[in-house]
């Protein structure tokens, strides 16, 4: 019995690093892939400039609400997802709780 125990809490906790990683990898339920190669720099670049700094977080090209989402964690700890256009030029952003904004900040 012991070893039965020994071995679910292993499982479990194998699960739970396996989930953590997932998530720090910026793997979520989301169908869309990352952006990748130059445009992650021009999207992250684009981002990052509206927000006014912070770290990026997560990305997505295909995005339901724009061709680009670039997710940006800021110094506070709150999120802004930033969407962009083919053309990298900001269409909107939404910060933790607020609405979809246009162009503004």
């Amino acid at each position: 019995m012991k070893r039965i125990v020994i071995a679910l809490v292993l499982v479990l906790a194998v699960a739970a690093i396996a989930t953590g990683i997932a998530v720090g990898a910026g793997v979520g339920d989301d169908s869309e892939p990352p952006i990748t190669g130059a445009a992650l720099e021009r999207a992250s670049d684009a981002a990052l400039a509206h927000t006014g700094g912070g770290r990026v977080t997560e990305t997505e090209a295909g995005d339901e609400d724009s061709y680009y989402e670039v997710e940006v964690t800021l110094p506070d700890g709150s999120q802004v997802d930033v969407q962009l256009d083919q053309s990298f030029q900001v269409v909107s952003s939404e910060g933790d709780g607020d609405e979809s904004n246009g162009d503004d900040d």
